[in-house]
């Protein structure tokens, strides 16, 4: 993974020296060291030489964190496909990176869009260049990329596969799907066995199938992927006949709700994050979706170690005026768990344990940001990624969106093994700090656009329409679709497309005249 690409390069050992301001405290509040607006930020991953690549929903941006009290934008590209007939390309909630490469997925949710990944040449990162495009026939709300291979989640409401690509021609290699493994799983509307993310290590995929369950896929032969183990997940039996109201409240809430799966650096790990909310009337202690861990040394006979809760709150429900602190996004770097809980905010575990991990660090703004991931950046510190605006609409492009830095906390700090600070339950510990005369955190030489009413793409110093493209991967580009309303973030459409099966969803894409 990236992660270990990044450590292997700054020379980290099998131990980790992590220092910050926090240590110096001996508590587990952290302060943002810097923080940079950059409007509709959602995913954020970093480089191995230390670029930050940014999903801006109707773009990327790169961003250089060399400094971490000052983050400085070095570039955007607003209009990638903006040179294809039905592009640009929109929704972009998800980028990946691996060496010089660039994934960039969109878009997250169905709609009338072009639905593509764009791979770009990035070992210059205020230039970024154009190497290939896979057109696809499903939304992309999800990817990853590694050893040249690009794995996308491939929702196309019939087998919902994981399908490989060639990185740099952009060619299909390969799919697999749970259903070749729990055909039952065929026979269930699609919203409960979603492919709702992958990541990818040595060789393995990662795949988070939400209901379904978190599998492991052998990807070592990307053009013949083939399931190992599953690590969990519910039975489809369940489903088949389910009520659709029932399905639609399974759907939002614990049990299940695999939104993410990742290793740590050997595999012998692997979290598990569960994207979850109290969505029912008749459940009142149904409690957001956890984080939890897993010994995977043997996969085919994977253990739960420990469950990670998410952040309390005043209220705990799906809809407004609920608060969501569900667990998001998360990385995992030697003894460190990094993880983002939306208005919950960010936590840092010591996890040298797994069985017991141990919150060494913890950040929450409840009124004023909302985190989509929290990454390795060095030693010293770790970036993290808020969409802004945690009460507004699911597609937003905040312009409060922005870019963190946090201080990694010493892993020997005071922490507590029960991760949750009951000053964290309805008020912010440690609000971010308001900028001063000599701050430059939130300012940069060239600062994030804001969207104009026609969603015009920005102009960038290098213009995805006018670098050249690869030969297109899909044969059968994507059609033109019907509006479709999307789902709130970090979850897609989902819910309200619950009860759908393949005839409806061939009716709902159906091609204009």
């Amino acid at each position: 993974m990236r992660r270990r690409e990044a450590l292997r390069l700054l020379g980290a050992g099998a131990a980790l020296t992590l220092g910050g301001t926090a240590a110096a405290r001996g508590q587990t509040a952290l302060d943002p060291l810097g923080r940079l607006p950059l409007v509709g930020a959602k995913e954020a991953v970093v480089g191995a030489d230390g670029t930050v690549f940014v999903a801006v929903t109707d773009g990327f941006a790169a961003v250089d964190v060399s400094d971490p009290a000052a983050p400085t934008l070095l570039h955007e590209n607003r209009n990638v496909l903006g040179d294809r007939e039905n592009g640009p390309l929109r929704g972009i909630y998800d980028v990946k990176v691996d060496g010089d490469l660039l994934a960039v997925t969109g878009p997250a949710n169905p709609g009338p869009r072009l639905r593509a990944v764009v791979v770009f040449d990035v070992s210059d990162p205020t230039a970024p260049e154009r190497v290939s495009v896979h057109e696809t026939g499903f939304f992309n709300h999800n990817c990853d990329i590694d050893d040249g291979v690009v794995a996308l989640c491939g929702n196309d409401f019939d087998r919902n596969p994981l399908v490989t690509i060639d990185a740099e021609t952009g060619e299909e290699l390969g799919r697999w799907s749970v259903v070749e493994e729990e055909p039952a799983w065929g026979d269930v509307p699609f919203g409960p066995w979603q492919l709702h993310d992958v990541s990818l290590s040595d060789g393995v995929a990662y795949v988070a199938y939400w209901d379904a369950g978190t599998w492991l896929v052998d990807v070592s032969d990307p053009a013949n992927p083939t399931a190992i183990a599953e690590v969990r997940g519910r039975p489809a039996e369940e489903y088949v006949d389910m009520a659709s109201d029932e399905r639609s409240e399974a759907l939002l809430q614990p049990p299940g709700n695999d939104h993410f799966a990742a290793p740590n650096d050997d595999g012998s790990l692997v979290a598990v994050s569960a994207e979850g909310w109290d969505a029912g009337d008749d459940e009142a202690d149904v409690r957001p979706g956890s984080l939890y861990l897993y010994d995977t040394s043997d996969p085919e006979n994977a253990t739960e170690l420990a469950e990670i809760p998410a952040p309390e709150t005043s209220d705990e429900g799906y809809n407004p005026p609920g608060v969501w602190t569900t667990a998001h996004n998360f990385d995992i770097a030697g003894d460190t768990l990094l993880s983002s809980w939306y208005r919950g905010g960010v936590r840092v575990h010591d996890i040298s344990d797994p069985s017991a991990p141990r919150l060494t660090g913890a950040y929450r703004a409840t009124d004023d940001a909302s985190f989509w991931t929290a990454q390795y950046a060095t030693e010293e510190f770790f970036v993290a990624a808020s969409r802004g605006e945690p009460r507004g609409g699911p597609d937003t492009d905040a312009a409060s969106a922005a870019i963190y830095t946090f201080p990694l906390p010493d892993a020997d700090t005071t922490g507590s093994p029960t991760p949750d600070p009951a000053s964290n339950v309805t008020a912010t510990p440690t609000p971010a700090p308001e900028p001063n005369a000599t701050d430059t955190v939130t300012a940069t030489p060239t600062p994030a656009p804001e969207p104009n009413a026609t969603d015009t793409a920005t102009a960038t110093p290098t213009p995805d329409a006018a670098t050249p493209t690869a030969a297109d991967g899909d044969p059968t580009p994507d059609p033109t679709t019907p509006t479709a309303t999307p789902g709130q973030p970090g979850f897609g459409p989902v819910a309200a497309l619950a009860g759908l099966g393949l005839g409806a969803w061939r009716l709902l894409t159906r091609e204009r005249d």
